[in-house]
Parts: C-alpha cells; sequence; structure tokens
C-alpha cells in the first residue's frame, strides 16, 4: 500500500464488508423456512426483531425473547432445528435483528 492509499485509509475509516447478509421474508413461517432453505450452507440471513416477535413470541415487545418468555424462545428453537431448513439464530438487539445460519442438520 503507498503512502497515498494509507493516507486515504485514515481519513475514510475501515472498509465496508464486501458481502452483506441477505433480509429473509418473515411474511409467514413458511416463507421464512423457503428463505433460510436458499441459504448457501454455513451462510445467513436476518429478520427484524419485531418480524420474530410476530411469528413466534406471544409477548409484547420488550419482553420478547427475555428470561420470562420460555414459549417464545422454545418455538423460535423449534423453528430453527426444524428439517430443510436447519439453522441456528442469534439475537442482536442493537441492530433489532434476528439472525438465522444455515447449518446442515436433520
Amino acid at each position: 500500500m503507498g503512502l497515498w492509499d494509507r493516507l486515504k485509509s485514515v481519513f475514510e475509516g475501515p472498509e465496508e464488508p464486501k458481502f452483506l447478509p441477505p433480509k429473509l421474508d418473515a411474511s409467514s413461517q413458511d416463507a421464512l423456512s423457503r428463505s433460510i432453505r436458499i441459504l448457501p450452507l454455513g451462510d445467513r440471513g436476518w429478520i427484524t426483531m419485531q418480524e420474530a416477535r410476530s411469528l413466534f413470541s406471544p409477548l409484547r415487545d420488550e419482553y420478547a425473547f427475555g428470561d420470562i418468555d420460555e414459549r417464545g424462545n422454545a418455538e423460535i428453537a423449534r423453528f430453527a432445528a426444524q428439517r430443510g431448513h436447519h439453522s441456528e439464530f442469534s439475537f442482536m438487539p442493537a441492530e433489532d435483528r434476528v439472525y438465522f445460519t444455515r447449518t446442515v442438520g436433520g
């Protein structure tokens, strides 16, 4: 990297990620399942926390998927473990997203 490139990088900040995970269709559990199945193994996509609450949790926004939301946590875990779209999920409240990473499984 030349001197000019180094100076530019100091003022421009870090590079944008080259690959942004896709937004998955969360209009229904079936649509979400189809969206996850399209992902290559190991890739991830996301839905909003509001969409996750609508699909999986009976509790209001501030309580959904918290310590007292046993049903919501169980439902999203059951969904992620299903055959055909087996995935891992992770909550990212700061981003207001739930990520699903497609994995090999049952």
